[in-house]
Formats: C-alpha cells, structure tokens, sequence
C-alpha cells in the first residue's frame, strides 16, 4: 500500500474518474456522468418559457431538450434569451436548478464577470503576498475584461507569480469568449469540467505527493474495491460501531449502532465517530438533499458535543449544508446541497 496523499486518473466504463487516497484509503472520488447528463458549472445559453407561479420561477429550455429551473425570476418575459450556469444535479424529473450570475472556475482563480471587484482568499494572510497578487489581477485584467471580477484561491499561496497570471488570462479569455455569446439559439456554450480537469483544480490543498495515470491504476491501487464497498449500506466505524447509510426517493436515512459495546459511553463514541466520517461518505456516495440521522442511543446532555462535531466535520469537507437540528423524536435533520450524482446512478 502506497502511504501519503496519492491522486489517481482512470477511467470507468470509458469516462474519465478520478481518486483521491491518503495511506491507501479512498477520500474523496469523481466520475464523469453518462453523455448528456447536465452538470454543475455547466454555462447554457437558455430561453425562458412559463412562468412556474407556485414555485417561484421560470422554466428555461437550454437546448436539445435540457430544461433548467430559474428561482426567483421576476420580470422576465416569456422568449427572453439569457445566459445561465447549472447550480446542482437536477432530481429525477424535474428541471435542472440554475443561476444567472456565471462564474469561471480554475486553479487559482475565480472570475466573476457580473460580480466586479478583487478579493483575495481570506487565508491568505501575508500582506506583502496579498499585494503582490493584487498587482498580478491588475498587470493581467486589461481591456475589456477590466471590469470582470476576481477571487483569488488560497491555491495561490506559493504558485509561481507567472503561473497565477497566466492562469487568470487564460480563465479570463474563456469568460469573455462565453459572455460575447449573448444572442442566438438554446445550447450548451461551456461544458462542466470533467472529473480529471476536477482534480487538477479542487486538490490542491492538501495537495498529493504523488499522481498516477496509468490506464488500470483504480485496480491496482485497490479503488475499485472500494467503490464496491459504497454501494453497500455498511460502513464500519472505530470500536466495532457502525451506520447504515440509506437513500430514499425522499430523503437519505442513516442510522448508528454501537455494535456489540455496551459500555456507560459506547452511544456517545459511536455518534462522535459517526458525526466525523458522515461528510465523506455522504460525497463518495454523491448524497445530497434531506438527511436524517438516527443517532445510538445517548443522553441529551450530550446533543450539544454530537452536533458540535458534526458542524465541523462539515465545516471541513465544503459542501453547502444547512443544520436544521433535533427532531421531537430524538433524530438529527440537515439539508445538503447536491453537488454530484449518486454514485448508484454514476455506475448503473
């Protein structure tokens, strides 16, 4: 077993995957979705068409029979061509969510062309450093793409001044192709990144020592494995404790069990481990919307050490997720946001 933080290119079932290790161990997966599924981050040129009364919004078409869902829109008339970016994976039979304010993702920037202005990560804490990458927005940021706005990643914390530059003029040149395409018929004008284009984005903090590429290396390092093992329910915690994880059509059900410790504090173990492990798997599994956990059996003194737990793990794994706390019946509800697709989809 390969020890470290290793980053693993494969494919499956002939679409691009990637794997994230650390000491042999899967945290964090990608794979690219059937041909014609819309993805997040994806940029559409749409049309809009009726207005959805009840729910608050406006159907789009977006082309070759994809259709989005515009939240909030208010004076907008119907046939109003638009540009829209795909915010989440759609539920089964409904439209795909959307939002108006388009954004360009990359390496160590973000840019927002409807949003001006510079903001730094705020984990960038140095000042000479900060200044030094203000100078790069401003020297790279000419024409008309001055009055785009910028976010630079904490990425950018020891990256090569010239490799930060030239990674906001090449975000930039891709922003201003799309936006000058203001006009015309429904389509998609961007496509989402694929799952290798992903990794080489998103990981980099921490980022791995080591990266393999060789066709087979999801077999070789043991992935596919544990790919099989998240399509179980089970997953093992610390102390021969354990969860269920299970999806719904309505919601994701999860339940913990202290397994054969009956120990005074056995519940309270179980749950800590439960709220630590729950963000990662809810990812690999591509998990999202009502969650409801059912927590083993522990004193309420101790709701306030569980959620504080769970709040940070969540905290840590960036994944847009709403605590909506206890119920009446002593289970915990949050609401997360779907940021992939269910891993049981992705491999049907």
């Amino acid at each position: 077993m390969k020890k470290g933080l290793i980053a693993a290119l494969d494919h499956i079932d002939g679409r691009p995957a990637a794997a994230l290790l650390r000491d042999g161990k899967l945290i964090d997966l990608l794979i690219d979705p059937p041909a014609g599924a819309v993805q997040p981050e994806a940029i559409y040129r749409a049309r809009t068409g009726q207005q959805m009364k009840g729910q608050n919004g406006l159907i789009l078409d977006m082309g070759k029979g994809a259709k989005g869902f515009l939240k909030g829109a208010k004076g907008i008339a119907q046939g109003t061509v638009l540009l829209v970016q795909a915010a989440t994976h759609a539920e089964p039979h409904k439209a795909t969510p959307v939002v108006p304010k388009i954004i360009f993702k990359s390496r160590y920037c973000i840019i927002t062309p409807t949003a001006p202005g510079i903001n730094i990560a705020r984990r960038i804490k140095d000042d000479d450093l900060r200044e030094e990458l203000l100078e790069i927005v401003h020297e790279t940021l000419q024409g008309d793409a001055a009055d785009f706005g910028v976010i630079i990643r904490s990425a950018a914390m020891g990256a090569p001044a010239e490799d930060i530059g030239e990674d906001i003029a090449e975000t930039t040149a891709t922003a201003m192709a799309v936006m000058a395409q203001q006009s015309g018929t429904p389509e998609l004008l961007l496509p989402a990144p694929n799952a290798h284009a992903r990794a080489w984005r998103d990981w980099i903090d921490p980022e791995p020592s080591d990266i393999e590429t060789d066709a087979g290396c999801f077999e070789y390092l043991g992935i596919l494995d544990q790919i099989d093992m998240l399509q179980t329910p089970h997953v093992r915690l610390p102390n021969g404790a354990s969860m269920e994880i299970e999806p719904t059509s309505a919601l994701v059900a999860i339940d913990v069990n202290t397994g054969a410790d009956f120990s005074l504090g056995a519940g309270l173990k179980a749950n800590l481990a439960a709220a630590k492990e729950l963000p990662k798997q809810l990812s690999l599994r591509g998990l999202g919307g009502q969650i409801v956990i059912d927590f083993a059996p522990s004193p309420k003194k101790d709701r306030r050490q569980i959620e504080t737990a769970l709040q940070s793990a969540l905290r840590r794994d960036g994944v847009d997720t709403i605590l909506v706390g206890w119920t009446n019946l002593g289970n915990f509800e949050l609401q997360r946001k779907r940021e992939r697709l269910p891993l049981s989809e992705l491999l049907s």
